[in-house]
């Protein structure tokens, strides 16, 4: 279980998931920034941290969905192609992407997701994030297989084994 949520949570964390809009929903509204440092200081003190602005995302996407909920995320989001997200109920795909890849990257939905149109694939690190995820798999797997280590059936890996809240995760202290 400890594996499979991990696997979730790195594939969200990648933006892996095909896009938030369910059923030709319209796109979702995002903060705008005020036109001059005086009104943005009058408008807001301090900016929205990343999970704010997420947390926000996830509440509209959740109103947008509501009695869709416990239903598979492919069937109430467009374009979820990760083959271990087919079949997670869409609010624990929510979930996995804002608690999951958002924080595992330090980034907001729109790092990933082209802001009006979440289920396209325009942006390059929605892209990264499948490729991500598929090499994520193949690490698990060998980990699986691997005779000489003490045998726990925990043993994965997941998004912020390597990035631990960065987008580079070279550029991370150790």
């Amino acid at each position: 279980m400890k594996f499979i949520f991990g696997l979730v949570l790195m594939v969200l964390a990648l933006g892996g998931f095909g896009g938030w809009q369910h059923m030709g929903a319209q796109a979702l509204p995002q903060p705008s920034a005020a036109s001059t440092p005086k009104q943005a200081a009058v408008a807001s003190p301090q900016l929205a941290s990343n999970q704010e602005i997420n947390d926000r995302l996830e509440k509209q996407i959740l109103d947008r969905i509501a009695g869709h909920e416990n239903e598979p995320a492919e069937q109430v989001f467009k374009n979820i192609q990760i083959p271990c997200l087919k079949g997670t109920r869409a609010t624990r795909l929510l979930l996995v992407m804002n608690l999951g890849y958002a924080r595992a990257l330090g980034v907001n939905c729109t790092y990933c997701h082209v802001e009006q149109d979440f289920p396209s694939d325009d942006k390059r690190p929605k892209r990264a994030a499948r490729e991500m995820a598929a090499m994520h798999r193949m690490i698990d797997d060998r980990l699986k297989k691997m005779q000489n280590l003490e045998p726990s059936p925990n043993r994965a890996i997941n998004c912020s084994t390597c990035h631990r809240g960065a987008v580079d995760p070279m550029a991370t202290d150790r």
